[in-house]
């Protein structure tokens, strides 16, 4: 396929950008990957008119049709796994072990997955009701049926951890029950998605179906969030921005779904396998260098086994060697640039300022070039201490101790985030109890593996609504009730 498009993809075409470009830049070599189109606020709300005027025939298009579409989506990302993987791993930084089994081929189990649900009924048939006569009608049998509706343009502004597999979340499932969409994709690594729009056009997908436009700065994302063409957005990203499109979408009433932050706690009981903890806890480390919302950041560990634990998390750090991305052996590539890599280490600092202990890490790794940071442990963390609130979004896990249940249920719950708990016990009936005690919208009892059907989300300030599995279809859909005499 070549160099992506140097261009957005507006109603079908692709446009010249009236920013000019920028450029992306590889985290780890700090050299150009690509020039990624500048657009403009205008050109945003043009690609919402392009979906808004595609949108009768998109949602009115059988839906064979619209599962025949999504299906030759996925076939072609996986045609074009091998041009797709090194572009992806360029952009993001990714290890080439992430890249090529945790990025496209995600992306394309995502389109075949709605390509199947896309061909599911849209109705839910009730029962009949009896109804007394009343001044607005006579009496009888009423019946009716509720029909899921698309909601309509959706704008979907995606984060840069994993462009290409969100992008695939929000936009499969939402093209599968009707929807058409303008993609916004993270400005520090849009070049893949500007290949995947080429893929969508190759695929048929219809003119203006699909459209993506991208910019280094917020002004295409708030002119979409903004454009009354838009009815719908659907956004990953931090809790800082969802609450500011939140602002705006209220306005206008516009549907929202949201997945914000996270500060995931890892609560280790007494009666933990504390090897399985260590490896569910460093997968902070060993997975993306921490770049994902749902990781166990926060190791709560019963003062009875807090010294092994965090004697087990050194010397898992030391495993997890830092390094080229490319080179099969790594375990931590970078950050996805300075300026993340400077907000992790201010973190760090602040956290060292007030009593925290740099059990391991802390330091940039001794490489000449890219946005590095050691996997670092924290010890003596306070729950009131910052680097026990805010998400570092970075390779770094912070241990607080706890006496009982109580307590550790309390430091839980005690921070504004609630995507994703975790708990170690080997009483797993206990663990089940004590889940049910978390707000937070996942748990994993001892585990850190996802299940996909389930559906995906957060409490409190980590988001609005839930996706995956057959929810996302309930997340780009609004329920029409259609009642009749019996």
């Amino acid at each position: 396929m070549g160099v992506p498009s140097s261009r957005i993809y507006v109603g079908g075409e692709w446009v010249e950008p009236a920013g000019g470009h920028y450029g992306v830049i590889n985290p780890a070599t700090e050299q150009v990957v690509g020039e990624a189109p500048e657009a403009s606020a205008a050109q945003a709300e043009q690609a919402a008119a392009a979906a808004r005027a595609a949108f009768d025939g998109w949602a009115s298009a059988s839906q064979a049709h619209r599962s025949e579409v999504l299906a030759k989506v996925g076939d072609l990302l996986t045609k074009y796994n091998d041009d797709l993987v090194p572009l992806v791993q360029a952009e993001t930084g990714a290890t080439m072990r992430v890249a090529s089994t945790m990025q496209v081929p995600v992306a394309v189990e995502r389109f075949q997955r709605y390509a199947r649900h896309a061909m599911e009924s849209r109705l839910v048939p009730l029962p009949p009701q009896a109804i007394d006569a009343t001044p607005l009608a006579p009496g009888g049998l009423v019946g009716a049926v509720i029909r899921r509706a698309p909601v309509g343009v959706v704008a979907c502004v995606t984060p840069y951890n994993f462009p290409l597999v969100n992008m695939a979340g929000k936009v499969a499932p939402a093209l599968a029950m009707g929807n058409t969409v303008v993609i916004k994709p993270a400005p520090q690594d849009p070049l893949q998605v500007l290949r995947f729009a080429e893929i969508a056009h190759e695929a048929g997908v219809p003119a203006g179906v699909i459209n993506v436009v991208t910019g280094s700065t917020s002004d295409t994302g708030a002119a979409l969030v903004a454009s009354p063409d838009v009815d719908m957005i659907s956004f990953t990203g931090s809790t800082a921005v969802g609450r500011r499109i939140g602002e705006v979408a209220g306005r206008d009433i516009k549907r929202q779904l949201m997945e914000l932050g996270g500060k995931g706690a890892a609560m280790v009981l007494e009666d933990a396998d504390l090897d399985k903890a260590a490896a569910g806890i460093g997968s902070t480390w060993a997975f993306h260098s921490g770049q994902i919302c749902t990781a166990p950041t926060r190791a709560l560990v019963h003062r009875s086994v807090h010294d092994q634990l965090v004697e087990k998390l050194v010397a898992y750090a030391g495993f997890c060697k830092v390094g080229d991305p490319l080179d099969a052996s790594t375990v931590v590539g970078p950050l996805i640039s300075a300026a993340q890599r400077a907000r992790v280490e201010e973190l760090l600092a602040e956290g060292v300022a007030a009593g925290a202990t740099v059990a391991v890490g802390g330091q940039r790794p001794a490489m000449e070039r890219g946005f590095y940071v050691e996997p670092t442990l924290l010890t003596g963390v306070r729950p009131d201490m910052t680097v026990a609130q805010e998400e570092f979004f970075g390779p770094v896990v912070v241990v607080l101790p706890f006496d009982d249940e109580d307590e550790a249920v309390a430091i839980a719950n005690g921070t504004p985030f609630g995507l994703y708990d975790y708990l170690f016990s080997q009483d797993t009936a206990r663990a089940y109890r004590v889940a049910a005690r978390l707000r937070t919208g996942n748990v994993g009892v001892n585990t850190v593996a996802r299940n996909h059907e389930t559906p995906f989300g957060g409490f409190k300030h980590s988001g609005i609504g839930r996706d995956c599995g057959v929810f996302a279809l309930h997340a780009y859909s609004e329920l029409q009730s259609v009642v009749w005499p019996g």
